[in-house]
């Protein structure tokens, strides 16, 4: 999960253990920090990485180009996660690669059901938006 946002950083977490306990979640606060855990550990590939858009140093854009260029990465999901849902971020982030857009719930019960479908993949199309 990188985000900027502490906040959205823990809510997540809480979220992703109620969704699904057997996975964990290891966090980055920008694009750039991802990075320097992509080259300390090389060994590392994570089942989904979620991403935010609108970061400092790195834009979530960037960073998604940063890990989709990165061929250790080529079959891991990379999930947009963000406040936008902007026709022009979902299409760009789209065509950039990442797999699926969501778009942050107001609520973590919300967000919750969303992490279990695509965790468990229940059908959920490229596109989620909150309530």
């Amino acid at each position: 999960m990188i985000d900027d946002d502490p906040d959205d950083r823990s809510i997540f977490t809480m979220a992703l253990e109620s969704a699904d306990a057997s996975y964990e979640c290891i966090t980055a606060k920008n694009g750039l920090d991802a990075m320097d855990v992509i080259k300390t550990h090389p060994e590392f590939v994570p089942d989904f990485i979620f991403i935010d858009l609108n970061m400092p140093l790195m834009s979530g854009k960037e960073t998604l180009q940063e890990i989709k260029s990165n061929t250790q990465f080529s079959g891991v999901p990379v999930i947009i996660y963000t406040t936008s849902s902007y026709r022009k971020d979902i299409e760009e982030t789209k065509n950039m690669g990442a797999t699926h857009f969501l778009v942050k719930p107001p609520r973590i019960s919300s967000l919750i059901d969303m992490l279990a479908g695509i965790l468990h993949k229940n059908g959920f199309e490229y596109y989620i938006s909150a309530e």
